[in-house]
């Protein structure tokens, strides 16, 4: 008999449909596919002592629930909107590829068909490669729960027509709704882009980066969440859509309509860094840097025993 080693980063599906990411037994984050919901998400994205960094809605309006912790959706794909939550267009996850463990990562590949409503042949298809990486040592107990970490999140879209377009939107691809106490309005948070401009309306349609989102925690300190962007993506450096009520998203098609080709699917690659401490904006500037250097994600065929997908990863770029 093989001896077994339990690697430091594992995934744990669960009832309910749901997908446990964990660093050293502890939840980072949670997936949610369940058709309950018009289109998965994150949810939470644990701080290094143990509280959400993120939430489901909004703080003070009960129009905005669309709004779960971090989700992909777009408001235009051949003018159907696909962010709201009152129209019956829908994201559903068509099947989980691969689930890999580590001591360095814990990697999940997913497809997922945006639908609008109405013919069961999707719009679009969109292969997720999600990764959380630890980016310290098991910390000690009476210091943290989790260490600070990463969550990797590289996408595929491929309409299933010949082409497809993305029209002109302030939403999409990608969007973080902070828990309240990080909100600059509603808690004691600020928001702050690579540029270090800080504050909705010093950053509002600008282009930058990376954004974060910090402020206090219970128990005293500062934690927060950076949104950092690839130089691959389309839009390089974003423009961003952010709120002092507690939310931020890179724009995608801010600046004009995109139109997608089944024979050369859009790749899009985005990290969130969960990290302690408040913003070290010179740290998010590094993270940056090697992000841009992390190789394209592939889900391929498996010529492995007992696997029918595997994960392929490209040169460094």
């Amino acid at each position: 008999m093989n001896e077994y080693k339990a690697p430091r980063c594992q995934i744990l599906p669960l009832a309910g449909h749901q997908v446990s990411f964990r660093i050293d037994g502890a939840e980072c984050t949670r997936w949610h596919f369940g058709t309950e919901y018009p289109r998965p998400f994150f949810y939470p994205l644990t701080g290094p002592r143990g509280d959400s960094l993120t939430r489901v809605g909004h703080p003070g309006a009960g129009n905005h629930d669309h709004h779960r912790s971090v989700w992909f959706a777009h408001a235009k794909v051949l003018g159907i909107n696909f962010w709201s939550d009152l129209t019956e267009a829908r994201i559903e996850q068509h099947e989980w590829l691969v689930y890999d463990e580590s001591d360095t990562s814990a990697t999940m590949a997913v497809r997922l068909h945006w639908k609008d409503g109405h013919e069961p042949r999707p719009l679009l298809e969109q292969v997720l490669v999600a990764v959380v990486r630890p980016l310290a040592a098991k910390p000690a107990a009476a210091a943290a729960v989790v260490p600070d970490w990463t969550l990797e999140l590289h996408s595929s879209f491929t309409p299933t027509s010949k082409t497809l377009e993305l029209q002109q939107s302030n939403f999409g691809f990608l969007a973080v709704r902070v828990a309240k106490n990080l909100s600059a309005f509603f808690g004691g948070g600020e928001l702050t882009n690579s540029d270090r401009q800080r504050g909705e309306p010093n950053i509002f349609g600008k282009a930058a980066k990376w954004m974060d989102y910090s402020g206090p925690v219970k128990g005293g300190g500062m934690e927060g969440v950076t949104y950092i962007t690839h130089p691959q993506n389309v839009d390089y450096p974003s423009r961003w859509h952010v709120r002092e009520d507690g939310w931020m998203g890179a724009s995608t098609c801010r600046q004009g309509s995109i139109v997608l080709r089944r024979d050369d699917p859009l790749k899009m690659r985005f990290m969130l860094h969960v990290h302690g401490g408040d913003l070290d904006a010179d740290r998010a500037d590094r993270l940056a840097e090697q992000f841009a250097t992390v190789p394209d994600y592939r889900v391929a065929k498996s010529t492995a025993k007992h696997r029918q997908y595997e994960i392929q990863r490209g040169e460094p770029q």
